[in-house]
Formats: structure tokens, sequence, C-alpha cells
């Protein structure tokens, strides 16, 4: 059978499998469980055990001046080009020693004793979770002093995306991570929009037909940040939205950013939704604060596409009665 005929017996399936897809189902997947009748929302949930279950500082490598800094499992470490200048424990060394080479080789940012002082509380859990809506999440990381350096290395997964691909696809460099969420907003209802019909072939295949015939696959398309701009795609999943959205929050180092910040996939598998997780680092009293905040590009991208943004607003600010998380990915 061709794909032409295959996209016709899946858009048959689709067209009857809908008629069974109740509204029930629909009500059960997108407004129970959030705390109205049962269940909880990110503004009530004790986010910690979420959060530190897969955030961790783990390998790290980043340029800092003419040197290259690293983390690997207990060791920190500062080469050049000629090899190794310097090595210390994280398990024993003392954030002051850190502090000592960060003066003998004039590191910016002090990231030598960042690290030490700071990798042993982010791998044993021991950091303050503090949830806000976006904006007060941006005005707080301008009151205080961020940590760049440990921010990175808690970036263990959507690193990678070229940042000149990700600059054509926003209309500028991904260096400040609030204007970055904008332009990402901007730039997804410019070029795509929610995918609605692969998403009910998804509801028809699984509610209905009990998987047992693939309807998904014949309304995929590329989404990646190239094939959007391109106009390749037909349309993009909240997954899809949010691993794009963290990769270009994170396209470029935390410590050349306006604002360091991680970036991850937040899932609620209670209602099949992702949406997108940011963090940074900072001290207070002593003591290491994790700030954090959230924002849904499918409710951007809906709300645009079904033109009820003057309703509704602009979607974006996640952090509300209306999301909750059962997974962090960072």
């Amino acid at each position: 059978m061709d794909e032409d005929m295959q996209r016709r017996q899946a858009l048959k399936y689709l067209g009857g499998g809908l008629l069974a897809v109740g509204t029930g189902r629909a009500a059960q997947n997108t407004v129970i469980g959030y705390g109205r009748l049962t269940g909880t929302n990110l503004t009530e949930q004790d986010l910690q055990p979420i959060v530190t279950e897969h955030l961790d500082a783990d390998e790290y490598t980043t340029d800092v001046g003419e040197y290259e800094l690293s983390l690997s499992g207990d060791e920190i470490g500062l080469s050049d080009g000629d090899g190794t200048l310097e090595t210390l424990s994280v398990t024993e060394s003392t954030p002051e020693a850190g502090a000592a080479v960060d003066d003998e080789y004039d590191l910016p940012g002090s990231p030598v004793e960042q690290l030490l002082r700071d990798v042993p509380a982010l791998r044993a859990g021991e950091y303050v979770v503090e949830p806000s809506g976006y904006e007060r999440f941006f005005d707080r990381l301008r009151d205080v002093e961020p940590r760049p350096f440990s921010v990175g290395t808690t970036r263990n997964r959507y690193t990678g995306a070229d940042p000149a691909v990700v600059e054509e696809f926003l209309g500028s460099p991904p260096t400040d991570p609030e204007r970055v969420l904008a332009e990402l907003m901007a730039a997804f209802r410019e070029y795509s929009n929610y995918d609605v019909t692969r998403y009910l072939a998804g509801s028809v295949e699984d509610n209905v037909l009990m998987s047992q015939v693939e309807l998904r696959e014949y309304f995929e398309s590329p989404t990646d940040f190239a094939a959007i701009a391109d106009g390749e795609n037909t349309g993009m999943f909240c997954t899809e939205l949010t691993r794009r959205s963290a990769e270009a929050l994170l396209a470029v180092p935390a410590h050349e950013a306006t604002l360091p910040v991680v970036a991850g996939y937040v899932q609620n598998s209670r209602h099949k939704h992702a949406y997108t997780g940011i963090a940074s680092l900072y001290r207070r009293d002593g003591e290491l604060v994790l700030p954090m905040t959230f924002v849904d590009y499918t409710h951007t991208t809906q709300y645009d596409d079904f033109h009820v943004r003057r309703l509704l607003g602009e979607g974006l600010d996640a952090y509300d009665t209306g999301h909750r998380a059962t997974g962090m990915y960072w």
C-alpha cells in the first residue's frame, strides 16, 4: 500500500474514531486532577523531591577565557592548550583552595570556588526550591548574584543546539533567556502550529483502536529548528515544543548568558502533557537557593491558532492551578 493510500486509510480511521472519543475522556485528560475535584497542581505541590530526582551536577566542560574548566566525578580540572594545570577534589578540596586557583589564573567569576562550594550541595539535594511565575523569577535573578558555573553543571540534557540556527529562528542571539521566552512564543506562532490532527489521531489510536493500528506516523513532520523555519513542519506536539524551547534556552553557555538558567522537560503523566521548566541558582545567607518557573508553549501556540488570546491571554506562564508535575528532566 503506497503512502497516499495509507494516509487515506488513516483519515478514515480518524474520522470514524473521533465519534467514539467521548467528552469524558477529554475531561479526564485536561480538566480533572488539578485539585479542583481531586489531585493537585504546581502551586500546591511539594516540588523539592520532583526537582532533585533528576537534577544533578554531572559531567561539565566549558571555556573560561583562555582556559578550559571541567567537572568529572570527584575531579575539577583546569587546563590550557598545553595540558592540565590544576586538579581539585570535590569532596576533599575547600572553596578557599578553589578561590586561590581562581586568583592565580585570574579567572572571572571565581568558577573553581563556585563549583567547590555548590557541587556537593547540588549532589546531595541540599538547596531550597522556590517556584514562581516567570516574571517574578527573572526579577529575582536581577536582584541577586547568580551562580552561572554551578548552573552550567546541571545542564545534562537539551544542550548542543547550534546558536546560529537558534538565532535565525528567533531573530536575535539566544543570550538573554527572558527575551528568548518571548521570541520563542512569537516564532512558534509564526512558523508552526499545534498539531491538532496528529493529536486527534493519537486519541483514536490509544482510546478507540487500543494501539492496534498506528495513526500518528501518517501526520508527522520534521520538528527541528531549521525544518520549522523552512516550512517543512506541519504542526508540533507539547513534547516537541518543550524540547525545542529547552534547547533554545541552553544554546549558549550559562556564564555567557545575561542570566544563567537551566531548562528542562516537565512531565505531567497524569494529563499526558509536557511543558518547560526553568531554574537558576544563587546563595542567600550561605544557603543554596534554586528559584524556578514554568512556561507552556502548547498554550501560547493553541491560543493563537484558535484566536482566543484576547479571551484567555498569552498562555505563557505555567506556574498556576492548571499545571501539574510528575517528573522533571534537566
